[in-house]
């Protein structure tokens, strides 16, 4: 158990033949007591100083721990965010190369129908082309024939005979 200055101060020596001047031993304690109690007193406040400090250091231990999960967090949620940014932009461009395949299958299939459409519609004109010649060639025999000729003379015979 380490000393006290109240020990230092209450110690009595034993008395021997020739011994120490008393006033000198006593001064001399007296000046190991108010050493003793500055050390004594410097020790208690580095002592509580250090507890200060440590409190201090748990605290910022505590603040660095917290910083470094935030952190792990603040990665990971990141990480989280671009990894559905890739999957989104992955399903963006995935539906938007359907509606390209749909947009060009629809325009190829306008395409085929529109190509029909005018085929049959050539069809059709050589059709009428052919059967307005094939009018008009039958006119023309029937303008040149001799029947005509006798229709113009039933005619003639017709207004002759009404006249009468």
């Amino acid at each position: 158990m380490p000393l006290t200055p109240l020990d230092i101060h209450n110690k009595e020596f034993s008395r021997g033949f020739r011994g120490y001047d008393e006033d000198e031993v006593n001064e001399f304690l007296d000046q190991v007591i108010k050493d003793y109690e500055i050390v004594i007193r410097e020790k208690k406040e580095l002592f509580d100083r250090v507890s200060e400090l440590e409190d201090k250091l748990s605290h910022f231990s505590n603040i660095e721990s917290t910083l470094n999960r935030s952190i792990l967090i603040a990665q990971e949620t990141a990480e989280e965010v671009k990894r559905n940014a890739e999957k989104e932009a992955k399903l963006i461009i995935k539906e938007s190369e359907k509606n390209a395949d749909r947009i060009v299958n629809e325009a190829l299939s306008k395409s085929r129908k529109v190509a029909l459409e005018i085929e049959e519609l050539k069809k059709q004109a050589s059709v009428y082309r052919t059967r307005f010649k094939m009018l008009l060639e039958a006119q023309l025999e029937m303008l040149s024939t001799e029947d005509w000729d006798d229709i113009s003379k039933l005619d003639a015979e017709f207004e002759l005979n009404k006249e009468s």
